[in-house]
């Protein structure tokens, strides 16, 4: 079973570009360091002027996201270069069972 881990959070226009940047040359670099870490994206939606971010990240169990996460799994993991580049994020994430991805069906326990 693999799980995804999703958080959103919001940016204003000048400011998600910067987001973007710490996330793929900080986040992603120490997201790899973590034994049962998959993959990440990240999605954006402007809406006036600000801009929605979707952050995901695939983790092979939830054993594996306890162990990046701490003992509160659902607790978003927001360094503070992060949160300097946004407005406003979530403080609680969301997880879910993959069921499907990329046309490979996956077996339920």
């Amino acid at each position: 079973m693999m799980i995804a881990r999703l958080w959103s959070a919001r940016s204003t226009k000048p400011q998600y570009t910067r987001y973007l940047e710490h996330f793929w040359q900080s986040v992603v670099p120490s997201l790899r360091q973590h034994d049962g870490y998959v993959s990440s994206s990240v999605l954006v939606r402007p809406s006036g002027d600000a801009v929605e971010i979707l952050v995901t990240t695939v983790w092979k169990s939830l054993q594996a996201i306890d162990a990046f996460a701490g003992p509160d799994r659902d607790a978003a993991v927001v360094a503070g270069e992060a949160a300097a580049h946004l407005s406003d994020y979530d403080r609680r994430v969301r997880h879910y069972e993959i069921a499907q991805m990329d046309g490979l069906s996956f077996q339920r326990n």
